[in-house]
């Protein structure tokens, strides 16, 4: 099914649940989900639809923006177009532009700068504590968190989508973890000694969605 808002023609189905809200929501194809109750009929979400009108175009346009967003390449805070080319034997660089040989090759290169980039940030940051104890780094995709730090096992966890952000950001989360080896609330001690290393992060926060 598809309707007509302002110049796009936007796809959409009908979820029927036994919520007794509705609710709309755009997947990853910038398709419109209605989640409904089952006593709403088509014509009543339709209804809906277009009394929701502006809300919904603001939904689908940040969809868009984050689908165009999402194929492309980030790294260190820049987007990168890739091209793929079999008769490249070494991933390169061009401008705007990264020509490998094929998406393995581009993993690889992505998860070996996770490990490059992040020990190095690490040591820089180091520099900033005293008494730090020794810890172990640890990379992983993280759903919901930038980064992790476990106090007992004196290891900091950073989420690998991390290196898509420029240095500052990187800095201000490997920073934060560190904190929570001396204190393991966020409570006022702890922003105080983040603080004390990175003094706008709260503008840092605010880009991360921390």
């Amino acid at each position: 099914m598809k309707f007509k808002l302002n110049d796009y023609i936007i796809e959409y189905e009908i979820i029927r649940k036994d919520n007794k809200n509705l609710y709309f929501r755009f997947d990853e194809n910038c398709k419109l989900v209605v989640t409904a109750p089952r006593f709403i009929s088509d014509q009543e979400v339709k209804n809906l639809i277009t009394k929701n009108s502006s809300a919904i175009l603001k939904m689908y346009e940040d969809s868009l923006e984050k689908s165009i967003r999402d194929k492309l390449f980030w790294y260190l805070g820049k987007s990168y177009e890739v091209t793929f080319d079999n008769r490249v034997t070494e991933l390169k660089f061009e401008d705007n532009n990264i020509i490998c040989h094929d998406e393995e090759e581009l993993e690889k290169f992505y998860q070996k700068e996770c490990v490059r980039v992040f020990n190095e940030e690490i040591e820089v940051c180091k520099k900033c504590f005293n008494n730090l104890p020794e810890f172990r780094l640890r990379i992983r995709k993280m759903r919901t968190r930038w980064g992790v730090c476990n106090t007992k096992d004196k290891i900091i966890t950073l989420n690998s989508e991390l290196l898509k952000k420029d240095i500052p950001l990187i800095d201000y989360v490997i920073v934060h973890e560190m904190a929570h080896f001396y204190e393991g609330n966020h409570s006022k001690k702890f922003w105080a000694i983040v603080e004390m290393v990175i003094p706008d992060y709260k503008e840092k926060r605010k880009k991360l969605k921390y």
